[in-house]
């Protein structure tokens, strides 16, 4: 039967599992899988795992009972090892990374920002201050035929778009930043402007959060911050 991975800790880490369980139906027991200085947090995995929110939360709360007894490298929901032994093999292999992680990650969380900002004060603001987006739109506009104006004004207001996104983005990082051990960007997709992780040291979460929150102000109503979290250190791992 493979093996289902939770999250790798030190071997010195208290794994306190006796009130927890694991993912499937019924819950499978959780144990212990070590190997010199670190250790893995494993169970049975059962066939036919999904992502059914019973096994996510399961997955969720045994990595928070770990993150609050000590330094937890967490796993995302679903990987699976062989067995056992190819588990411990890859522990004893990669063990000096891990012990290096751990210390990184040791008492810090993660928090995921998504910024985007309102198109239609995207648009007013390029139409103001482009003039060759005005003249364009213009004769569009006077002219229903104007075939290679109508492409033209597409692509410019694209490029547009994502140039003043990206400095945006950009300011917006060089602000934040500061206040965080590290951090991890991500495509936005095309909806955001931004889509980052920050690593957190937990005794600075409230000025962390803060500081998101006068950025938001600062930027006013026109954009819209996503702040989730304090979450498990997944883009830190």
């Amino acid at each position: 039967m493979s093996t289902y991975v939770y999250a790798i800790t030190g071997a010195d880490h208290p794994l306190r599992l006796d009130d927890l369980h694991g993912v499937g139906d019924p819950p499978a027991p959780l144990r212990t899988v070590t190997t010199g200085t670190v250790a893995a947090v494993v169970s049975d995995a059962p066939s036919g795992l999904r992502a059914k929110r019973r096994d996510v939360l399961a997955h969720e709360n045994v990595l928070e009972a770990l993150m609050s007894d000590g330094a937890t490298l967490p796993m995302r929901f679903g990987l699976l090892g062989p067995d056992d032994e190819r588990v411990a093999e890859v522990l004893d292999r990669e063990a000096p990374a891990y012990r290096e992680r751990l210390a990184e990650l040791d008492g810090h969380v993660e928090y995921n920002l998504k910024a985007a900002r309102d198109e239609q004060d995207m648009l007013r603001e390029i139409l103001t201050q482009s003039e060759q987006v005005r003249q364009l739109n213009e004769r569009t506009r006077s002219d229903p035929s104007a075939h290679e104006e109508r492409v033209a004004l597409g692509e410019l207001v694209a490029h547009e778009v994502a140039a003043r996104g990206g400095g945006q983005a950009e300011e917006t990082m060089q602000r934040l930043v500061p206040a965080a051990a590290r951090a991890s960007r991500s495509e936005p997709g095309t909806s955001h402007f931004l889509n980052v992780s920050f690593l957190v040291p937990a005794g600075s979460t409230d000025a962390f959060v803060r500081a998101v929150q006068e950025e938001a102000d600062r930027l006013g109503d026109a954009y819209t911050f996503t702040l989730t979290g304090p979450l498990p250190p997944y883009s830190f791992v």
